[in-house]
């Protein structure tokens, strides 16, 4: 297994970009003025910064690990939700909605179905019932069977994540960690948001919603990286 140290020193600078952007977000806090492309723009500049991340490592890297392209395809449509998010109030919420469910897809065909872990997908299962129970009584129209549909693809991403981490058979790797705490932050993320829209204002929900995305997706680009750290530590023993 790749020792974090190594993690930090061969893709900490590649990273350098998405804080700098992440912070430039948080400073200037555009989104909550009028939406505009340029607020879009900035919205979305630290997903962009992750795109350039994955393609740092290579078009060969990306040809020969599905998995990377997956996520790398992953962040291109959580761009395209995020931009239409920025317009929600004029009626693209549900656009949003979509470009972010067929993310979940792309990260659950990347996460895998090995090791299949029923015991997770039960928790997660359970813990994404009591959420929809929780949403169920405010929405209405469409929304009613989006949410749920929408619920159940980021739950199955999540058990997807959360599977590959095996701690008591010490099957795991840094960037089984990094899917999952990335999936756990995502469905935390999103969770604020519906019960947010959906329910009742939450107290200071912009700064969690996209503390917790952009730490979310940082984390699920770090695990795509997986096979060629492996590949660099093998060459050094």
């Amino acid at each position: 297994m790749v020792s974090p140290v190594t993690v930090v020193k061969s893709e900490g600078p590649k990273l350098v970009p998405f804080f700098k952007a992440t912070c430039v977000y948080f400073v200037l806090w555009l989104p909550t003025s009028s939406p505009s492309w340029f607020s879009a723009l900035i919205k979305c500049l630290p997903i962009f910064c992750l795109w350039v991340f994955l393609l740092a490592h290579g078009f060969s890297f990306l040809g020969a690990h599905s998995n990377a392209r997956k996520i790398l395809a992953g962040l291109i449509f959580s761009a395209l939700g995020d931009a239409f998010l920025i317009w929600q109030e004029q009626g693209y919420f549900s656009h949003g909605l979509l470009m972010f469910a067929i993310t979940h897809i792309l990260y659950s065909s990347a996460f895998g179905m090995k090791p299949l872990n029923l015991r997770a997908g039960l928790v997660i299962g359970t813990i994404s019932g009591l959420c929809y129970t929780l949403l169920y009584p405010y929405l209405a129209g469409p929304f009613t069977y989006l949410v749920a549909v929408y619920i159940a693809l980021i739950g199955f991403m999540g058990w997807r994540a959360i599977a590959g981490v095996q701690l008591a058979n010490d099957l795991w790797t840094w960037t089984k960690l990094s899917a999952c705490l990335g999936a756990v932050l995502f469905m935390v993320s999103d969770l604020t948001i519906a019960v947010n829209k959906f329910c009742f204002p939450v107290p200071h929900s912009r700064a969690i919603i996209m503390a917790t995305y952009y730490a979310a997706q940082m984390l699920i680009a770090l695990s795509a990286v997986e096979c060629q750290d492996a590949d660099v530590a093998r060459k050094r023993m």
